[in-house]
């Protein structure tokens, strides 16, 4: 594996560009009806990132050999990456407003501490994805400080509303772990679709509730802020869940709202309260528990060929077909053959095995 951190790292920064989302829409977008602002968060990653996209091809317009496939969606990973936005980028935004609009803002914010959970619970149980017990503990501590961080005393009420908010996370759980199964693609790639797919659609359904389009200024301000809190951020997610797997790259995810309330603090300054500390110190605990992780043992690979970014590791022993220049990284269809071996692993896209 190349370093340990580097994928902790790359979940975490996701996971603060899109708790900074919040406080900076609360500053730019006041009171636009909710599914507009959904829709041009997703149209601002989808069409910044597709501009990301334009400009990488352009300064690479003759590719390497090596890189010819880049980009490429294989047709049978299109239903995952079709069910994924479908779970994600559409019912899960819809649902959310929906539930919104009836459930108090203080059970609102505890709820949506179920999305980590849930996404760790289908990882496991589903997907089969490895879990030990430091790992179990640091997703406590996590969902723990969340559930802290969102405390309101005294609010009360869980009205029908908060069965949707539930359905919202349950939508944004199954998202993550379908788009694990593309994730072996060019995540900016992804990240492009589900924007463009998911912006559309949103905007459509508050312009048919009645919603009014935003100012120039608003709409360009919007879509700045989705484009990193959405498009960039889930750049970097989808390469995390290709390094960590769907349940830890999660866990890290969930942090989202202590990044969020941080730089809400600098903007409206004031001493934090008692429970940010501890919900601070509780996520704190998490992430170390998974990152002093050690989970090693003997594995068997079994034969797979599949595209992705590679270097020549232990992993990638490989000869190529065509003229290969030595330059790495590099990405093009390659096979791996059965293999037995001992070492420390995450459930990566190459450990995805029973155990």
């Amino acid at each position: 594996m190349s370093g340990r951190f580097n994928p902790a790292l790359t979940a975490l920064l996701a996971a603060a560009l899109f708790g900074a989302t919040t406080p900076f829409a609360r500053v730019l977008l006041g009171s636009l009806s909710p599914f507009v602002v959904a829709g041009l968060f997703y149209l601002g990653s989808g069409v910044g990132l597709a501009v990301c996209l334009a400009v990488k091809r352009a300064m690479r317009a003759v590719k390497p050999a090596a890189d010819q496939h880049e980009g490429r969606i294989a047709p049978a990973e299109v239903p995952w990456l079709l069910g994924a936005i479908a779970a994600g980028g559409v019912a899960g935004p819809a649902l959310l407003m929906l539930g919104l609009a009836t459930t108090p803002a203080a059970t609102a914010s505890l709820l949506l501490n179920l999305e980590g959970v849930l996404t760790a619970v289908i990882a496991w149980v589903v997907f089969r994805e490895n879990v030990d017990l430091q790992v179990f503990l640091g997703m406590v501590a996590i969902v723990a400080g969340g559930v802290l961080l969102s405390w309101h005393p005294g609010a009360a009420g869980v009205p029908l509303g908060a069965l949707l908010i539930a359905g919202a996370c349950l939508c944004w759980a199954i998202d993550n772990n379908l788009t694990r199964k593309v994730s072996t693609n060019d995540a900016m790639v992804i990240a492009c679709l589900k924007g463009l797919i998911a912006g559309p659609v949103n905007l459509a359904i508050g312009l048919a509730l009645g919603a009014q389009f935003p100012s120039l200024a608003k709409t360009a301000a919007a879509m700045a802020t989705g484009f990193a809190g959405y498009g960039a951020s889930l750049v970097l997610f989808v390469v995390a869940l290709r390094n960590l797997g769907t349940a830890r790259t999660g866990a890290y995810f969930s942090v989202a709202p202590l990044f969020g309330v941080a730089l809400s603090l600098v903007i409206w300054p004031e001493w934090p309260q008692a429970l940010f500390w501890i919900a601070a110190a509780l996520m704190a605990l998490g992430v170390w528990l998974h990152i002093r992780e050690r989970h090693e043992h003997g594995h068997t690979h079994e034969a797979l060929e599949h595209t992705h970014r590679h270097r020549h590791d232990e992993h990638h022993q490989h000869s190529h077909d065509f003229p290969y220049s030595g330059d790495e990284p590099h990405s093009h269809p390659h096979v791996h053959a059965r293999i037995t071996h001992t070492h420390a692993h995450f459930p990566d896209i190459h450990h995805r095995h029973s155990h």
